[in-house]
């Protein structure tokens, strides 16, 4: 799986949003975004996958603790396609992170109770054009 940037320093916390634009590979299988503490601690692991472990067109997320997953979940809605563009936004709130898709929005649990995120980092068929934050 081919690694994008990795940010550490993010200092995300209840009340702010990061926003990721990118372009999504033509022949995409599937891409990740990571948001934690750090690369071991991942209050959310975002992993759209057009054709990936089983699953098509589907939005997997998770969390992991060390080498510990969680229970996955799964979000029906997928408004990516294979070589376009993706803006996605992650809400940092007090017990969850509110994630923004074109036209769909969900919310996924902040299991790990992290009261700031500081890690951000991008892997597989996408690449990162922009990370705004506020």
């Amino acid at each position: 799986i081919s690694q994008g940037p990795v940010c550490t320093n993010l200092g995300l916390k209840p009340g702010q949003r990061l926003t990721v634009k990118g372009k999504i590979a033509p022949n995409a299988k599937s891409f990740v975004m990571n948001l934690g503490k750090d690369a071991t601690l991942l209050g959310l692991h975002f992993n759209p996958r057009f054709d990936a472990h089983g699953d098509v067109n589907t939005i997997v997320c998770n969390s992991k603790k060390v080498e510990e997953w969680g229970a996955e979940h799964r979000e029906a809605v997928f408004p990516f396609q294979k070589g376009g563009t993706a803006e996605i936004t992650f809400a940092v709130n007090q017990n969850d992170v509110t994630v923004h898709l074109p036209g769909h929005q969900f919310t996924f649990p902040n299991r790990l109770n992290l009261s700031v995120f500081d890690y951000f980092d991008t892997q597989g068929d996408f690449t990162l054009q922009s990370l705004s934050w506020e």
